[in-house]
């Protein structure tokens, strides 16, 4: 049997990898700047921490979950975690810090999975990179995060589209849910089997359906339902991140695929991707960590696509400042025990450095550092080890020059800021 690897599952090589590394890296120096703190939850969780966050008639709980019984627990199904905020929200809860410090910061970032259709930026192990916010209620609590995305994007060189909605809280939105219901039901002979199903239990869901788009187009709108207190929240939601110089659109269509969200929700997507191309959603869902048990504490959060984030920076050719490439060739034992020294010494400053295989010819060597990309080679033999000095060629510009090894960082200093 040829082994290879699921459906729906990718390897990451190369500059694959290092984009998806790029844009993780570019986050957590946002989150430095922001002064949010990293939790690491399981990628395991009970089933039941789903279905009761991110609700049993979400497309995920029904339909997407890997979910397995647990030989050590009789009785007990795992799933292997789709989303983030619910095993964060369940280690806050868990920690205590719902009663004796709510107001906490969190960001984190790893794996999902997933049981959905295979395409491109979307996968069945795809990576996330959210941020959650708890004991904060205020607008001005949902305007930052939504600027932390929008430095994210300027920090990449992205351009993203801005879309927010406000879905109410639990005092208003009732009367929205009863008008999507009662528009439901007129339209039953128009609805797919998927919203047949949901409909009572959950008739928002009919709004973020990929297949009756058109009947959702024609539905009521959660802004149209807003009670005086939300409408505030929300507009000044869209004040202040105005006077920060985020650009956005008001989309009435915003529902979020979840249970657990209320007021602001949205969705931001990439310019420079196909139909995948949200990038970033999230919301406020200050009933959920009552909800899974904790105390009355609100919250909020945003994840971010990091395989769809990587494709965008890809899709834009987006230039960004990267390390030149050094490839050190020795010739010889004694150059061997030299190069090593010098490669620690060039990768302090730092350079990128590949120390190529003395056993190979210098001719071998050459054609490594061509295949690698490398801008520069520094090759050190015995007859430049006894005047101390090192061969260095720039690969690009096809010429070569003697340096002396206590100028050879100096030189290369000087190049790089070239």
């Amino acid at each position: 049997m040829e082994l290879t690897r699921l459906k729906g599952f990718q390897d990451l090589l190369g500059t694959q990898a290092q984009t998806l590394a790029y844009v993780e890296a570019r986050a957590r120096l946002l989150m430095e700047r922001y002064g949010v703190s990293e939790i690491k939850i399981p990628m395991l969780e009970r089933i039941e921490l789903y279905q009761r966050s991110t609700g049993e008639t979400s497309e995920i709980v029904s339909k997407q979950m890997y979910t397995f019984s647990d030989r050590d627990e009789a009785g007990t199904t795992l799933a292997l975690r789709p989303e983030g905020t619910p095993g964060v929200v369940r280690a806050y809860i868990e920690a205590g810090m719902d009663r004796s410090d709510p107001e906490q910061r969190f960001f984190y970032a790893g794996p999902m999975f997933r049981r959905e259709r295979p395409q491109k930026g979307r996968y069945r192990q795809f990576n996330q990179f959210g941020v959650e916010v708890f004991g904060r209620a205020d607008p001005a609590c949902d305007a930052e995060l939504l600027v932390m995305i929008d430095d994210l994007r300027r920090d990449l060189g992205l351009e993203f589209q801005f879309e927010l909605n406000s879905l109410g809280h639990a005092g208003c939105r009732p009367a929205f849910r009863a008008a999507v219901l009662e528009y439901g039901r007129r339209h039953w002979d128009e609805l797919c089997r998927d919203c047949h199903e949901r409909l009572e239990r959950n008739p928002l869901r009919l709004l973020d359906c990929k297949i009756d788009v058109r009947l959702a187009e024609q539905a009521p709108r959660s802004l149209d339902y807003l009670c005086a207190e939300c409408r505030a929240h929300f507009d000044t939601v869209l004040d202040l991140i105005g006077a920060a110089g985020v650009r956005f659109v008001v989309n009435p269509r915003i529902v979020r695929g979840l249970d657990y969200y209320m007021r602001t929700t949205f969705e931001i997507t990439s310019t420079n991707l196909g139909a995948q191309n949200a990038v970033v959603a999230g919301g406020r869902y200050d009933g959920l960590v009552e909800v899974l048990g904790g105390a009355p504490v609100p919250g909020i959060g945003f994840a971010i696509g990091m395989e769809r984030m990587a494709l965008a920076l890809e899709a834009a050719r987006t230039p960004r400042a990267a390390l030149p490439r050094i490839a050190l060739i020795a010739l010889g034992e004694a150059a061997v025990r030299k190069a090593t020294q010098i490669a620690r010494e060039l990768r302090a400053m730092p350079l990128q450095v590949e120390m190529l295989s003395s056993e190979r010819s210098l001719k071998a060597q050459l054609k490594r550092a061509d295949r690698i990309g490398a801008n520069y080679a520094v090759i050190v033999g015995p007859d430049e080890l006894a005047r101390s000095a090192a061969q260095l060629r720039d690969l690009g510009a096809s010429s070569q020059r003697e340096v002396s090894l206590d100028r050879l960082a100096a030189e290369l200093s000087a190049a790089r800021a070239q």
